[in-house]
C-alpha cells in the first residue's frame, strides 16, 4: 500500500540518485579529469565538504495545518468535545470561576496529575476506581507527601507499573518540602521527579492554561491520520513532529479543554482498529480519509504504521509459600495461628519495594529438586532459616504452576506450599541488617494487603489448593513431598 505521497518520495529520492550518478556523463569528462579536479578542490579548501542533504520523505508533505485549517478544527473539536465528552471524575475539578484561590488550583493541579499518571498503560475504566479511592484517601498534596510508600504502593496495587506510584510520592514529598505549591509552568514541572513532557503538558494545560500541547498515544493516532504521516511513529524525529503539529493546533483560549479533546477524539473515535469516521468533527480535515476514498488499497488504519513488537524475555521463577505455625505465638506470646512469611524486593528494579513470598529466579527450567534447593538457600540467606536443620517441615507441596506476563518478561512462575513447624523466638530476633527485609503477617492482615495482581495469584492458588487436596478424607490418601533429608 503506497501513498501518493510516499510515490512522490520515492520518486524524488530516485531522481537524486540517478542525478548524481550521471553528472559525469553530462559534463563530458574522462573519469581520471574528473578525479584531478576533485582533488585540486579539496587542497584548496584543505577540508572535505559536506556531503549532500537529502530532503526527508516526511517532509515533502506538509507537516502543518493552514490557518484557516487550524482554527476549523480548534471549533470543531471543542464543540464536538463540550457535547460528548465522558463524565470522568477528574474532569470534575474543571474551573468553577475565573477567580479561584491557589487552594482550588493545588487541588485541580493534584487530581489532573494523579489521574494522568494512572491513565498511562491503564484503561480508564480501570483507573476511575482507583482514582476515586486515592482521593479519598488522600485529597490533596500534603496528604500524600505524608504517606509511607509502602501504604501508596498498596493503594496501587493491580494497577500495575508501580514506578510510577513511587514517583507520584516522591514528587509530592518534593513540592511540600519546598512550599507545597505546584508549578503552574512545564518547564518547571518537569523538575519533578516522574513528570516528563506529556504529564508536565497536561497539569500546565488543564490545570493552569498555560498553552502547550500533550502528546500521547491518541493524540500521535489522530495526528498521523489527519496528516497521513506514514513514519514509525516511536520514531524520535517523527514524535517531535507530532509534538510540533499538537502545538499549532492546541486552543489558546481554551489550551486544556482542547487538549483533553484530541485525545478523548484518539480514545472514542480515531480508535486503533475501527475508527468511527463518519461521527468524527473533523473528518473534512483527515488526509487519511481522503486517501482512503480516493485508492482501495489504502484504509485509515493503516496509519500510523505498526511498529515491530520487541521479543519478550522468558524468566523463570519459583515462589515458596512459606506457612509457619505458631508464628504469632512466637513473635507476640499470642495465640497460636499460622502466619505467612513475606520479602520485600529491592527498592530499584522491576516491582521495587513491593512486598512478595520468597521467590528465586532460575536460569531455566528446571525440576522439583532443583528449586526446592534454590528456596533453601535463599530462606537461609535472609532469615538463617534451614527448613532441614532448624525446624520442623509439617508440608512441602508442589501446587503448580502459571505464565505472568509483564511489557518486556514473559514469567512462568513455579507455586510451592511449605508449612513448617518449631521455628524458635531466637530464630526470628536475629536479624541482620545487611539481610533482606522480611515480616510475617496472618491471612486477615494478608488479604488487606496491597499485593501485585501476581503475588495476589500465587496467594488464591495456595489457598484452592488446600481446601481441595488438603481436605480430610485426601490427607489420608495423599502422597507428602517431605524433604526432610
Amino acid at each position: 500500500m503506497f501513498t501518493t505521497a510516499i510515490r512522490f518520495g520515492n520518486a524524488f529520492l530516485n531522481s537524486l540518485v540517478i542525478s548524481s550518478m550521471s553528472d559525469g556523463k553530462r559534463n563530458g569528462q574522462p573519469k581520471q579529469q574528473q578525479n584531478q579536479k576533485r582533488k585540486k578542490v579539496t587542497k584548496l579548501h584543505n577540508k572535505t565538504p559536506p556531503p549532500p542533504t537529502i530532503e526527508d520523505i516526511e517532509d515533502i508533505v506538509p507537516s502543518s495545518f493552514t490557518e484557516d485549517e487550524t482554527h476549523k478544527m480548534r471549533a470543531s473539536l471543542l464543540k464536538w468535545y463540550d457535547l460528548n465528552r465522558r463524565d470522568l471524575p477528574w474532569r470534575r475539578l474543571n474551573h468553577s470561576s475565573k477567580e479561584e484561590d491557589q487552594s482550588e488550583l493545588d487541588t485541580r493541579a493534584y487530581g489532573v496529575w494523579v489521574s494522568e499518571v494512572m491513565l498511562q498503560q491503564t484503561r480508564v475504566q480501570t483507573v476511575i476506581g482507583y482514582y476515586n479511592r486515592w482521593m479519598e484517601k488522600w485529597p490533596t498534596i500534603h496528604h500524600l507527601a505524608r504517606a509511607t510508600l509502602e501504604e501508596v504502593n498498596e493503594m496501587w496495587a493491580g494497577l500495575g507499573y508501580y514506578r510510577r506510584a513511587r514517583f507520584l510520592s516522591e514528587g509530592a514529598k518534593k513540592i511540600v518540602a519546598e512550599g507545597g505549591r505546584i508549578p503552574e509552568t512545564v518547564s518547571a514541572l518537569r523538575k519533578i521527579p516522574g513528570i516528563g513532557d506529556y504529564t508536565a503538558g497536561a497539569i500546565a494545560s488543564i490545570a493552569f492554561n498555560e498553552v502547550v500541547p500533550v502528546v500521547d498515544g491518541n493524540v500521535v493516532r489522530a495526528i498521523a491520520r489527519l496528516k497521513a504521516v506514514s513514519a514509525n511513529p516511536k520514531d524520535s524525529v517523527t514524535i517531535k513532529r507530532f509534538w510540533k503539529v499538537a502545538a499549532q493546533l492546541v486552543d489558546p483560549f481554551r489550551p486544556g479543554d482542547f487538549n483533553q479533546a484530541l485525545m478523548e477524539l484518539g480514545a472514542t473515535v480515531c480508535t486503533p482498529l475501527n475508527p468511527s469516521c463518519s461521527t468524527c468533527p473533523v473528518s473534512e480535515h483527515c488526509c487519511a480519509l481522503s486517501i482512503s476514498r480516493e485508492d482501495n488499497s489504502v484504509v485509515v488504519t493503516d496509519y500510523p504504521i505498526k511498529g515491530v513488537k520487541v521479543k519478550q524475555r522468558c524468566d523463570f521463577s519459583a515462589v515458596c509459600v512459606v506457612e509457619i505455625q505458631g508464628a504469632q505465638q512466637i513473635l507476640e506470646g499470642n495465640k497460636c495461628v499460622s502466619e505467612f512469611l513475606l520479602i520485600k524486593r529491592p527498592n530499584e528494579g522491576l516491582l521495587a519495594g513491593l512486598w512478595e513470598f520468597p521467590s528465586v529466579l532460575l536460569d531455566g527450567e528446571a525440576d522439583w529438586f532443583a528449586r526446592t534447593e534454590a528456596i533453601n538457600g535463599f530462606l537461609k540467606q535472609i532469615l538463617r532459616l534451614d527448613p532441614k536443620k532448624t525446624c520442623h517441615i509439617v508440608l512441602r507441596e508442589e501446587v503448580g504452576e502459571f505464565v505472568h506476563v509483564f511489557s518486556h518478561i514473559c514469567l512462568k512462575v513455579y507455586v510451592e506450599l511449605l508449612v513448617l513447624k518449631g521455628v524458635t523466638n531466637n530464630l526470628f530476633k536475629k536479624r541482620n541488617n545487611k539481610t533482606i527485609p522480611w515480616k510475617c503477617v496472618d491471612s486477615d492482615a494478608l488479604s488487606s494487603m496491597g499485593l501485585t495482581s501476581s503475588v495476589r495469584k500465587v496467594y488464591t492458588m495456595v489457598q484452592k489448593y488446600k481446601k481441595k487436596d488438603l481436605s480430610p478424607a485426601k490427607k489420608r490418601n495423599r502422597r507428602t513431598k517431605k524433604l526432610n533429608s
